[in-house]
């Protein structure tokens, strides 16, 4: 899938962020209502909206609610659940009028739905970027769920329209099986990066595009990536020198070599502008930023088994040369 452009909407002449959507799909089973009641505890102040075909279909833990009204549920910490019913499109277009505004937006797929098709829908409205599509799978049943003759095309389907997979329940397997499912969902799933998890606990910054990655970049951090251990993922932050092209420093990023899950990071260009990037699995997208005060960096998490840091550090060195290549009138290579 690679590249998605992000468009742009601009008011007074400067650039809105539009509101960040989270697909999350897998079939019945797979841990979906556990993942989200996970991220709705852990949000960290993001105000997150879930979005569900039926309140029936994900019941929100009961120490969570707050109070119902009409097709919403208020959660703790500002986030809510909205069921949309038939009309997903008309439900995200409510959105946006919801005090206190949103920050992010989880839309949980049906077990028989195929999230790259939800995926598709919101790509076409304008108030929405398009984070991410997750898919959850049972480590214990995902083999056989895909072999199905009834609904093992519906889960290779959801499988190959992911960005992330998150392998759920892999404490219900032995170590020399899990070896075998990240291979069988690396086949599966082929522009995804696979994260391991019990209970659908998965790092809220794994997930989603959030603020604090970026917040916690240590405010006098050295021009050379620091490495932060959080078992078992790695956050490695940098500030970054200007860069010869945020769009071929992004797409460099999503390459499998580098093991990252997600970055996310501010690029000063040779114009003087300065652009957002942000990296989930293979997908990559390259926007004007915000107003941002302070030195151009990044943020890269990923599993330490796989995430390379000196491939990283090559990378920033090269395209940081490639700039100073465009700064004295030559072509990089």
């Amino acid at each position: 899938m690679g590249h998605r452009a992000r468009r742009s909407r601009i008011r007074g002449g400067k650039h809105l962020t539009m509101v960040a959507v989270t697909v999350i799909g897998g079939y019945l089973g797979a841990g979906k209502t556990t993942l989200v009641n996970h991220l709705l505890r852990h949000a960290d102040g993001v105000k997150l909206a879930v979005l569900v075909n039926e309140f029936g279909d994900l019941p929100i833990d009961a120490d969570l609610i707050k109070g119902q009204s009409d097709n919403v549920i208020s959660i703790s910490g500002g986030c809510v659940c909205c069921s949309f019913g038939s009309d997903l499109v008309g439900a995200l277009m409510d959105l946006p009028q919801m005090s206190p505004e949103i920050d992010h937006v989880l839309i949980e797929a049906s077990g028989v739905a195929l999230p790259g098709s939800i995926a598709d829908t919101v790509s076409l409205l304008s108030a929405y970027r398009l984070d991410s599509v997750a898919v959850v799978a049972d480590a214990s049943t995902v083999v056989s769920r895909a072999a199905d003759r009834f609904v093992g095309d519906t889960v290779e389907r959801q499988l190959e329209a992911a960005d992330l997979v998150i392998l759920n329940k892999v404490d219900l397997v032995d170590r020399a099986d899990l070896d075998a499912l990240l291979e069988f969902t690396g086949q599966k799933a082929p522009r995804a990066r696979t994260v391991s998890v019990r209970q659908g606990q998965v790092p809220i910054e794994v997930l989603l595009s959030h603020e604090p990655p970026i917040r916690n970049v240590p405010p006098r951090a050295p021009s050379h990536p620091h490495l932060h251990l959080d078992d078992p993922y790695l956050r490695l932050a940098a500030h970054l020198a200007p860069l010869g092209s945020a769009r071929a420093f992004a797409q460099a990023l999503a390459a499998p070599a580098l093991g990252l899950l997600r970055a996310k990071g501010f690029v000063d260009n040779v114009d003087g502008s300065r652009d957002l990037i942000q990296v989930v699995g293979a997908r990559w997208t390259v926007s004007p930023a915000p107003d941002t005060p302070g030195p151009a960096r990044l943020v890269c998490i990923g599993i330490r088994e796989r995430m390379s840091e000196n491939a990283i550090n090559d990378l920033i060195a090269a395209h940081a040369a490639s700039n100073e290549m465009l700064l004295q009138g030559e072509t990089p290579p």
